[in-house]
């Protein structure tokens, strides 16, 4: 290793369901990092949980036709400090040498459970090294959508309608369950409550779409949110912790799908271009108000580093959807789209994280 240059931890993969998705952005990361200011140790971690020392090779992660990456297995295994110094990593070889490796900071690109959802955070913390992004806090929050919607609504801005239905609720009385959600009408969209990337998501159009649908979701999550359609534009804005705290707002971004779907999973990942408008195409005052929302949504969390706020665009104002604070990070996701279109790289924005990381105090 240089000693010129800044040691940056990668941590990709993890055990969600998003687990291939993480590592095509760590293939994204590792393509643009200035390698002149920063040195990259790729740390995957499988689908079992193991956390293992992997190629510093961009191709290897990338997304190629419908191929998603995934984290092998191989044989490698990667110790994380038991005390807060020094700050170095233990990598246990295949062959059994051990060596060590020096770390200035750790960026955790996970997305969902076990990643996302402040874990990785806390491990960090207890390990005293510092880390890109979100805090405990905010990750946690963020992550639990039940539990974020109410926090945002107490900071004054507006929400979906919701119901927050635990697994036991449902298998209990499923009948009962079904009757208080139809009360929103349909259309209506049945969500786990702590997974993102649209995994586990369905839109239900009629009472007989229910229950495979609550299934579904109960496989992601024990709590599941309920949701009435929003009739608006799909509208988002990427944040950005400000050097003196104050949030910063990238123009916002606009999601175009069919009149009869939404913006799963494969459409996020998989699909064409032409889904996502950067800058969306809204008035000056739609565009500063949806700045101010994204701003309002950072701080009521707590967040630090980076988030990104979904909204709806209705006939009578926008609506807060949710926060995300590991957001799709690719090259082709929405947060470093917006942030392109207002001026600022996908290589600036990956240094900027870093660097607001580095400066963090927790």
């Amino acid at each position: 290793m240089t000693t010129s240059s800044t040691t940056v931890v990668v941590l990709f993969g993890g055990r969600s369901s998003e687990h291939e998705i993480s590592c095509v952005t760590a293939g994204g990361i590792m393509d643009v990092i200035d390698r002149t200011a920063y040195e990259i140790v790729p740390v995957g971690i499988t689908k079992d949980g193991a956390f293992t020392l992997q190629p510093d090779d961009p191709a290897q992660w990338a997304l190629v036709g419908e191929h998603l990456p995934t984290v092998p297995d191989n044989g490698t295994r990667v110790r994380f400090p038991s005390a807060a110094e020094p700050r170095q990593l233990t990598v246990e070889h295949q062959d059994g040498s051990v060596s060590t490796i020096p770390v200035d900071i750790v960026f955790p690109i996970l997305h969902g459970p076990f990643g996302e959802d402040g874990t990785v955070q806390g491990m960090l913390e207890i390990a005293g090294l510092p880390y890109a992004g979100d805090g405990v806090l905010a990750s946690a929050l963020a992550m639990d959508k039940h539990v974020a919607k109410a926090v945002l609504e107490h900071a004054g801005l507006r929400v979906a309608p919701w119901t927050t239905v635990l697994r036991r609720q449902w298998q209990a009385d499923e009948l009962g369950v079904a009757e208080t959600i139809a009360a929103h009408g349909w259309p209506l969209f049945v969500k786990p409550a702590r997974a993102g990337s649209s995994m586990g998501v369905s839109r239900v159009d009629g009472p007989e779409q229910l229950a495979a649908a609550m299934h579904l979701a109960f496989e992601h999550d024990s709590k599941v949110i309920v949701e009435p359609r929003v009739v608006g534009r799909e509208v988002e804005v990427a944040v950005l912790e400000g050097r003196d705290g104050t949030p910063r707002t990238s123009l916002p971004g606009e999601i175009v799908v069919a009149e009869d779907g939404f913006y799963d999973f494969a459409a996020k990942y998989l699909g064409g271009d032409e889904q996502l408008l950067c800058p969306a195409p809204l008035t000056e005052a739609e565009t500063d108000e949806i700045r101010s929302i994204g701003a309002r949504a950072f701080e009521a969390i707590g967040g630090s580093g980076l988030a990104r706020v979904d909204c709806f665009l209705t006939d009578d104002g926008f609506v807060v959807n949710e926060v995300n604070t590991m957001p799709g990070f690719t090259p082709f996701s929405m947060y470093p789209r917006c942030w392109a279109a207002t001026g600022v790289s996908y290589p600036e924005l990956v240094a900027e994280l870093i660097e607001l990381g580095r400066a963090a105090v927790r």
